[in-house]
Protein backbone atom coordinates (compact mmCIF):
# COMPACT_ATOMS: atom_id res chain seq x y z
CA UNK A 1 0.00 0.00 0.00
CA UNK A 2 2.80 2.43 0.88
CA UNK A 3 4.60 1.89 -2.45
CA UNK A 4 1.35 2.57 -4.31
CA UNK A 5 0.96 5.88 -2.44
CA UNK A 6 4.52 6.90 -3.25
CA UNK A 7 4.01 5.95 -6.90
CA UNK A 8 0.80 8.02 -7.05
CA UNK A 9 2.49 11.06 -5.52
CA UNK A 10 5.38 10.74 -7.98
CA UNK A 11 2.98 10.46 -10.94
CA UNK A 12 1.05 13.56 -9.85
CA UNK A 13 4.29 15.53 -9.43
CA UNK A 14 5.49 14.44 -12.87
CA UNK A 15 2.25 15.47 -14.58
CA UNK A 16 2.25 18.82 -12.74
CA UNK A 17 5.81 19.59 -13.76
CA UNK A 18 5.05 18.82 -17.41
CA UNK A 19 1.97 21.05 -17.45
CA UNK A 20 3.38 24.31 -16.13
CA UNK A 21 3.31 23.30 -12.50
CA UNK A 22 -0.40 22.57 -12.55
CA UNK A 23 -1.11 26.29 -12.08
CA UNK A 24 -2.90 26.78 -15.37
CA UNK A 25 -0.15 29.04 -16.73
CA UNK A 26 -0.01 29.88 -20.43
CA UNK A 27 2.91 31.47 -22.27
CA UNK A 28 2.17 34.89 -23.75
CA UNK A 29 4.02 38.02 -24.86
CA UNK A 30 3.44 41.74 -24.48
CA UNK A 31 2.14 43.19 -27.76
CA UNK A 32 0.70 46.49 -28.94
CA UNK A 33 2.24 49.00 -26.56
CA UNK A 34 4.26 50.65 -29.31
CA UNK A 35 7.97 51.36 -29.64
CA UNK A 36 8.07 54.22 -27.11
CA UNK A 37 5.72 52.90 -24.41
CA UNK A 38 5.65 50.18 -21.76
CA UNK A 39 2.88 47.94 -20.44
CA UNK A 40 2.47 48.61 -16.72
CA UNK A 41 2.78 45.57 -14.48
CA UNK A 42 0.60 46.43 -11.47
CA UNK A 43 0.34 45.03 -7.96
CA UNK A 44 -3.38 44.30 -8.44
CA UNK A 45 -6.06 44.10 -11.13
CA UNK A 46 -6.90 47.73 -11.86
CA UNK A 47 -5.60 51.21 -12.56
CA UNK A 48 -5.68 52.08 -8.85
CA UNK A 49 -2.88 49.65 -8.01
CA UNK A 50 0.80 50.58 -7.87
CA UNK A 51 2.99 50.11 -10.94
CA UNK A 52 5.63 47.46 -10.25
CA UNK A 53 7.47 47.47 -13.57
CA UNK A 54 7.20 48.62 -17.20
CA UNK A 55 7.25 45.87 -19.84
CA UNK A 56 8.22 46.51 -23.48
CA UNK A 57 6.66 44.75 -26.47
CA UNK A 58 7.98 41.22 -26.87
CA UNK A 59 8.43 40.53 -23.15
CA UNK A 60 7.73 36.82 -22.50
CA UNK A 61 5.24 36.16 -19.70
CA UNK A 62 3.49 33.29 -17.94
CA UNK A 63 -0.23 34.07 -17.81
CA UNK A 64 -2.42 32.84 -14.97
CA UNK A 65 -6.07 33.59 -14.22
CA UNK A 66 -7.79 36.68 -15.59
CA UNK A 67 -10.49 38.79 -13.93
CA UNK A 68 -12.70 41.65 -15.07
CA UNK A 69 -12.65 44.86 -13.03
CA UNK A 70 -14.71 47.91 -14.05
CA UNK A 71 -15.14 46.54 -17.57
CA UNK A 72 -11.42 45.88 -18.08
CA UNK A 73 -9.90 42.39 -18.23
CA UNK A 74 -6.72 41.94 -16.12
CA UNK A 75 -4.48 38.89 -16.08
CA UNK A 76 -2.13 37.69 -13.37
CA UNK A 77 1.29 37.23 -14.99
CA UNK A 78 4.88 36.51 -14.09
CA UNK A 79 7.99 37.15 -16.12
CA UNK A 80 9.04 34.03 -18.02
CA UNK A 81 12.71 34.69 -17.21
CA UNK A 82 12.05 35.75 -13.58
CA UNK A 83 8.89 33.97 -12.35
CA UNK A 84 9.07 35.56 -8.89
CA UNK A 85 8.36 38.94 -10.50
CA UNK A 86 4.59 38.94 -10.87
CA UNK A 87 1.56 41.20 -10.99
CA UNK A 88 -1.38 42.12 -13.20
CA UNK A 89 -1.53 43.55 -16.71
CA UNK A 90 -4.32 44.55 -19.05
CA UNK A 91 -5.30 41.59 -21.22
CA UNK A 92 -5.59 43.97 -24.19
CA UNK A 93 -1.79 43.90 -24.50
CA UNK A 94 -1.21 40.14 -24.40
CA UNK A 95 -0.72 37.94 -27.46
CA UNK A 96 -0.36 34.16 -27.64
CA UNK A 97 3.08 32.91 -28.53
Amino acid sequence: MRSRTIYTIFAVMLVASCSGGGLGLDRTIVAGTGPDDLLKLRSGPGLGFNVVLGLPDGTALNRGECVTEVGQRWCKVSLADAPRMSGYVSADYLADR
